[in-house]
């Protein structure tokens, strides 16, 4: 069945029917074949079909801007690392001892650029923010040694570093939680016979968004072996794709995309491709909804994506690859970028006595710098940033996020 709306004052989704006929789905993976993938480029390109030779009206047939990069245009890390030096350090660590000395039981909800002032730093902060919106998308702040804080100071620090770049959370499930541990706490569905959401498990994670306007990742820790992140411009994936291959851009600007809710075959249906207003075209999409995978299995009554979105998504996954940008974190290091913007990935990992890999995930905004909400996401919007029910109890898991939150309860991960 098609899903009803969840919460607030919002455009309604697209409403689509309860298939009633066997549904066969195409051969695509949540991890895509590239073999599969060229040969339903070939048997498609053998129909002769006619397809649009020219984008979308009203869509670029490029964009112009400093996000279209690939990877190989960075020379070196230091394109994108902003170094925290010793003395930017101490301003933190006296921002937060600023805080904590404020009369008051404050918590993370309180943590803003006026309890937490950065003098010096948060200047620098703020030319963050700009990089992040309307510059290259992303960068990785450097310097910070979590070692040295308790679990609450490390968010504390977190939150007051990032004040500067976006300072409005998202919510990031229904239960209300406002930071997610990044930790593999539970084994694979091979080895456990549940079926644990990714941030949970060691597995690599292919090309896709998150549901927030800017992403943001501090590494408490990183793995033994493995774990990069990987980055891709997502106005690089488009203008590709509109040089060579105009007609896949109307099929994922299409709006008949289904995402399979996982809760008895609740789904709803979106375009892929968006147009977030003076800044142009950027995807927003996850792979599961729209492939299932071995761990997450589509209900036999939620529709089955065509032949030719299949070719698009998988499309869309080999270009990111292709252009992406390897960054290697460290322990300390704090990875923001714009989701709109960037597609991203991660490698599989593994831990060991030594070295256990453990993020701090933020979803955030700038209410100043934000992109404008297209129609089709101002559900999603609304669920992570509005003022609804769930935000009212606001939780902030200090030492971990629990997992079984993520197995168990409809939709808990808004991922």
């Amino acid at each position: 069945m098609a899903c009803p709306l969840a919460l607030g004052p919002v455009s309604p989704l697209p409403v689509a029917k309860t298939p009633q006929e066997p549904i066969v789905r195409p051969n695509i993976d949540w991890f895509p074949s590239y073999k599969v993938y060229k040969d339903r480029v070939d048997r498609l390109a053998a129909l002769n079909l006619d397809r649009p030779t020219t984008v979308p009206q009203g869509w670029p047939t490029q964009i112009d801007a400093e996000r279209a990069w690939s990877g190989s245009d960075f020379k070196s890390e230091d394109d994108y690392v902003v170094q925290l030096n010793p003395e930017d350090v101490a301003e933190i660590e006296a921002g937060l001892a600023h805080f904590k000395a404020l009369p008051g039981n404050l918590g993370p909800d309180d943590v803003n650029q006026k309890t937490f002032p950065l003098p010096t730093v948060g200047s620098r902060l703020i030319d963050v923010a700009k990089t992040v919106h309307n510059g290259r998308g992303f960068a990785v702040l450097r310097g910070l040694q979590p070692d040295k804080y308790s679990n609450f100071d490390n968010i504390l620090v977190y939150l007051g570093v990032t004040s500067y770049i976006a300072e409005t959370r998202g919510m990031q499930d229904f239960d209300g939680r406002m930071i997610l541990h990044i930790q593999a706490v539970v084994e694979d569905v091979k080895k456990h016979g549940s079926m644990p959401n990714s941030p949970y498990v060691a597995r690599a994670q292919p090309f896709h968004t998150d549901l927030c306007d800017i992403l943001s990742l501090y590494a408490l820790d990183v793995a033994a072996y493995g774990g990069e992140s990987f980055l891709a411009s997502s106005a690089k994936i488009y203008n590709e794709i509109a040089r060579t291959r105009p007609d896949v851009l109307h099929v994922l600007a299409s709006d008949d995309w289904p995402f399979d809710e996982f809760w008895n075959g609740e789904y709803h249906t979106r375009p892929i491709l968006h147009l977030f207003g003076p800044h142009g075209p950027g995807f927003q999409f996850s792979r599961r909804p729209l492939t299932g995978a071995h761990f997450s299995p589509h209900h036999p009554d939620v529709p089955a994506m065509t032949e030719a979105q299949a070719e698009a998504l998988d499309m869309v996954y080999f270009l990111a690859k292709e252009h992406a940008v390897e960054i290697a974190l460290r322990k300390g290091d704090i990875e923001i970028f714009n989701n709109f913007a960037m597609l991203h990935a991660r490698s599989s990992f593994s831990d060991d006595e030594t070295a256990r890999r453990h993020m701090l995930r933020l979803w955030l905004r700038n209410d100043d710098l934000q992109w404008p909400t297209p129609r089709p996401l101002e559900r999603l919007s609304w669920e992570c940033y509005g003022d609804n029910a769930y935000r009212q109890n606001a939780i902030w898991d200090i030492e971990r996020s629990p997992p079984e939150l993520r197995v168990k309860h409809r939709r808990a991960s808004c991922a």
